[in-house]
């Protein structure tokens, strides 16, 4: 039987993370268990820095694809699916306090990036299927340094947490730190968790510590066997797939029948929402509650983790009145030495599955819940997601809801950074998504304060709910340590506080006569109470056919019978539903005034929805599906799982032009809903048009309209200046939240973004030309599909699209020419500008077109806040940051790889859209570039700190850090006459106007 000292306690522990937010944000140090490597003698980055050896291929990336491992493409899924927002961002936050060199964590994360090939892994797809593929080590991690003050501190943090991953680029870890003094410093390393676990954050911390102790000691880490790469373990865990039948079976028995734990609903409908916000509460349990559960625990051969586990099962059976019940827990893929010190994503979800039947003692349900854990351990290995796919449909409730809603853990010390001369301190990075409905914990993180601790999902619990369970819980907790022969029944009663909810599927229903009571407890009836636009509603169950429900709105502005029952729908269990809500401009009464039931009209059968949108759903279910549903078919029982979710969306999207991501199609789940939800997003988006029109314009007062996408981004606003100078009438789209930042005479202003195909058909049909300047930068699926819906609509007119000379990707040459061809590696951004030109360019000319133009453009500088955002992050923020704080700057030394000048490609916005003006005058047909000077890194550096008044140390290296290794110098000799500089837009004053705002705000 297990103790806290053995292997299967250790491995639960390591995945607290997995379970609770709090724990994700800094996973919990196992209070047994194997300890972590120390530093590594293959890596060519740090170690080499310092005179270690190094291994002859560490920069050379492991050729040929590789596939993701479950748990990896499950978080792909969910990065697919949508809505997943930073839920699956690691955060690993810690303040240190001492002395500190950057430069030297610096050297060291880029030795952990060069030992570790799961941190420098780029995830593509091929034939439909994703796969993993690891890049070269890179010359050097950046490491952003910010000077903030310690009240400023959450905020940054959040902020640099809430920041998208571009998984198809391969940035798999982010640094940053924040210097509130000369020894005060905060330390952010953020991942993506299809890259990092729990466990895994103690093997980074200590070989980083271990990297950094080398380079500031200038020693060499002692040897150590080469890492487990996590490649390999994905490729075994592919080819063992095919045997795991038996185990499968096992799983699908065991939960065949399971029903997920029938939490209380909110007493509010929520409105849809894709994200899922986190919320926590908690406890504080006396100090000797702890060490009284591990002896309770000892007696009776089962671990701290067990005996809390079955407090959250006494607590889950009390809160719902289930005797089934199903929660979840964290289970490992690592298993024997082999995998020790292995950095990656090796995380599962064992679903326990406990009968809580016959009002046992806490020390018999303890039995039941210690044998069901041992059970589930023994399968550990089954990935949840086939387990999943094997249940289909009964994977989740009748109401769509997940089979594993509830979890469970035990959370101890958080772990930390802790770097030789310092000092430090855990820095909790609180995320905004919850990944389930209600989550467990008994919290050991500070041994003399142990708490009971809730997280939850506030869109699915109410807050008195929660505080209701963790109050609930933590009185188990303490009525168990001291008597664990208590029945269940005997155990202290739930607050109060928690009685005001009515779980899941145990609805009041109404009088004989077939009509609720007044104050109709239907809880249809309360959903639609609850609406603020909603004065009266009832719900009449007639002799025959579904409940129908009634309502009156407060006035004439309310949503429609057909958006309520919509709402109605998102937040009801199937058997509440009805089949209508029909609007009365009052409720029949009599004259004593209760309601009365034959005033009502009379209920109809619901009809099967209409029109071209419920035509689309139908159709693209029959192709994804291969079936032909019926309007309340359900999605799951259909044969439907989460990659055939996100196919689902990505057509109708494509084909209606209306945003929808997989997430969406999941909680829909039927064509009848999917219909519903599809309806009010399209009379969203047209209400949204309508009133960003003050009137209609006429083509014949506006001739010449020229539409501008990104017209409050650093380059559309300085195109949107150019066209109004010289008198052309704009169309310019802009983000709702930013319209109003447009107020230059002579434009009008149209609200969208490039998820609105329909309101970006609709723009282009309105203007004469075209000027696309728009991009999302990491979401190259929108980008291309907005590509795709202008060119379909564009049917006069030139069309300019503003590209990038990332498109050139890495040219074997240092001089490009014009419309030379791209040489691997071309990254995906560049592809995606590839893929955007060429769709421009062949429609060129065709059914009335106009010329096309793709200006490549590459660094942006300008006096606009967006542009000035590059001194905060990539190479440019690198050398400003260094330069401001007067910080050494280490630069590659000419000749450094056969190359004699390092540096970047620079145009001024103004020229660039005086540029792209003139291309829609004299279209270039083809690609151009548009390039205002290269400037060498060491001439840029220089310039950065003649202009922030500091003296850094400028040093040469042998070695290219990667924000620096570019060498290309672009030919521009189609637009050379727009381009040329008019006073003030050389590079010093350019420079200076960027840098002015900053330093001010600095100040």
């Amino acid at each position: 039987m297990p103790t806290d000292a053995d292997p299967e306690a250790r491995d639960r522990q390591q995945l607290q993370r997995e379970l609770l937010r709090r724990a994700r944000a800094g996973t919990a140090r196992r209070t047994a268990g194997e300890s972590a490597g120390t530093a590594p003698a293959d890596t060519d980055t740090a170690v080499g820095a310092t005179g270690a050896g190094t291994g002859p291929d560490a920069r050379a990336p492991q050729t040929g694809r590789v596939p993701l491992s479950r748990a990896q493409h499950r978080m792909w899924l969910m990065e697919r699916l949508g809505g997943a927002g930073d839920s699956y961002h690691v955060p690993f936050a810690t303040r240190v306090r001492g002395p500190f060199d950057v430069a030297a964590f610096a050297t060291a994360l880029t030795s952990l990036v060069a030992r570790h090939s799961i941190l420098r892994t780029r995830y593509a797809e091929h034939g439909g299927e994703p796969h993993q593929e690891v890049l070269p080590t890179p010359h050097t991690v950046p490491v952003h340094v910010v000077d903030t003050d310690a009240a400023q501190t959450a905020e940054l943090l959040r902020r640099e947490t809430a920041r998208p991953f571009d998984l198809a680029a391969g940035d798999a870890v982010r640094a940053l730190v924040l210097r509130h003094g000369p020894q005060d410093h905060t330390l952010l390393l953020t991942f993506h968790h299809i890259a990092m676990d729990g466990a895994s954050l103690e093997t980074v911390a200590t070989e980083l510590a271990a990297f950094y102790a080398a380079v500031t000691d200038g020693k060499v880490p002692h040897t150590l066997a080469p890492a487990p790469q996590y490649a390999d373990h994905a490729r075994r865990e592919h080819d063992a797939l095919p045997g795991l039948e038996t185990e499968l079976k096992h799983w699908g028995d065991l939960l065949a029948d399971a029903a997920p734990p029938r939490l209380p609903r909110p007493a509010q409908a929520q409105p849809h929402t894709a994200a899922r916000l986190a919320a926590a509460r908690s406890v504080p349990l006396a100090p000797a509650v702890p060490e009284a559960l591990r002896a309770l625990g000892a007696q009776r051969q089962a671990t701290l983790f067990a005996v809390s586990l079955t407090a959250a099962f006494a607590a889950l059976h009390r809160l719902t009145g289930d005797d089934d019940l199903v929660i979840g827990v964290a289970g490992t893929h690592r298993s024997g030495t082999a995998m020790r010190g292995l950095v990656g994503l090796c995380v599962n979800t064992l679903p326990v599955r406990v009968d809580a039947s016959g009002a046992p003692s806490f020390a018999e349900l303890l039995r039941r819940v210690n044998d069901a854990l041992l059970e589930a351990q023994c399968h550990r290995h089954i990935p949840f997601d086939m387990v999943l796919e094997r249940l289909g449909a009964g994977a989740r409730g009748a109401d769509g809801t997940a089979l594993v809603r509830v979890t469970s853990d035990v959370l101890g010390e958080p772990t930390v950074l802790r770097l030789p001369g310092t000092s430090a301190e855990y820095v909790d990075v609180p995320s905004d998504g919850a990944k389930f409905s209600l989550s467990y914990g008994l919290d050991l993180g500070d041994a003399d304060r142990p708490e009971a601790l809730v997280q939850y999902d506030a869109n699915t619990l109410d807050d008195t709910v929660a505080e209701a369970a963790v109050r609930d819980f933590a009185a188990l907790l303490h009525a168990v340590a001291a008597d664990p022969e208590l029945a269940l029944g005997g155990l202290p009663l739930p607050d109060p506080q928690g009685d005001t909810a009515t779980p899941d599927g145990d609805p009041a229903r109404g009088a004989g006569d077939g009509s609720a009571p007044e104050g109709d407890p239907h809880p249809a009836a309360q959903a639609l109470l609850a609406h603020p636009k909603v004065a009266d509603a009832v719900v009449v169950r007639p002799a025959q056919g579904p409940p129908v429900a009634y309502a009156v709105l407060r006035d004439s502005t309310g949503p429609s019978g057909h958006e309520l029952l919509g709402l109605l729908r998102r937040s009801l269990a199937p058997e509440d539903l009805p089949a209508a809500v029909t609007l009365l401009d009052a409720l029949p009464r009599t004259a004593a005034g209760p309601l009365d039931p034959a005033g009502l009209p009379g209920p109809s059968a619901p009809s099967a929805p209409a029109g071209p949108r419920a035509e689309a759903v139908t159709d693209t279910f029959t192709a994804v599906l291969g079936v032909r549903p019926s309007p309340d078919d359900d999605f799951f029982a259909l044969g439907g799982h989460s990659l055939k979710a996100v196919q689902l969306a990505e057509r109708l999207r494509t084909d209606l032009g209306l945003p929808l991501t997989g997430l969406d199609v999941l909680q829909a789940r039927t064509p009848r809903a999917l219909t519903v939800l599809l309806d009010e997003r399209a009379e969203r988006q047209s209400a949204a048009k309508a009133a960003s029109r003050p009137a209609p314009r006429s083509r014949d007062v506006r001739p010449g309209t020229v539409l501008v996408t990104g017209a409050t981004g650093g380059v559309g606003a300085y195109v949107v200046r150019e066209l109004a100078a010289q008198g052309r009438p704009v169309l310019a789209l802009a983000r709702p939240e930013s319209a109003h930042l447009i107020a230059t005479e002579g434009v009008d202003v149209i609200e969208g973004d490039l998820t609105d195909l329909a309101g970006l058909r609709d723009a282009v049909s309105q203007a004469d030309a075209v000027v696309h300047a728009a991009c999302t930068f990491t979401r190259h699926d929108v980008d291309l599909a907005a590509m795709e819906a202008m060119v379909d609509a564009w049917r006069r007119g030139p069309f300019v699209f503003v590209s990038s000379v990332d498109a050139y990707g890495h040219p074997a040459t240092d001089r490009v020419a014009e419309e030379a061809p791209p040489h691997e590696p071309v990254s995906p951004y560049g592809k995606a500008k590839l893929d955007c030109e060429a769709m421009v360019l062949r429609a060129a000319g065709t059914e009335g077109r106009g010329g096309a133009s793709a200006v490549r453009s590459p660094i942006v500088w300008g006096a606009h806040d967006r542009l000035r955002e590059q001194l905060r992050w990539g190479a440019i923020g690198t050398l400003y940051q260094s330069a401001r704080q007067g910080l050494p700057i280490e630069l590659p030394r000419p000749g450094t790889g056969g190359h004699d000048w390092y540096g970047a490609a620079w145009v001024h916005a103004a020229a660039l859209a005086r540029t792209v003006t003139e291309c829609l005058d004299r279209p270039v047909h083809g690609v151009a570039n548009a390039v205002s000077g290269h400037v060498s890194w060491r001439d840029l550096a220089q310039d950065l700190s003649e202009l922030l008044g500091t003296r850094p140390d400028f040093r040469e290296s042998a070695t290219v850090p990667r924000d620096l290794d570019h060498r290309w110098h672009y030919d521009g000799a189609r637009l050379a006459r727009p381009l040329r500089p008019r006073p003030g837009e050389d590079r010093r004053t350019v420079l200076a106007e960027m840098i002015a705002p900053m330093a001010a705000g600095d100040a």
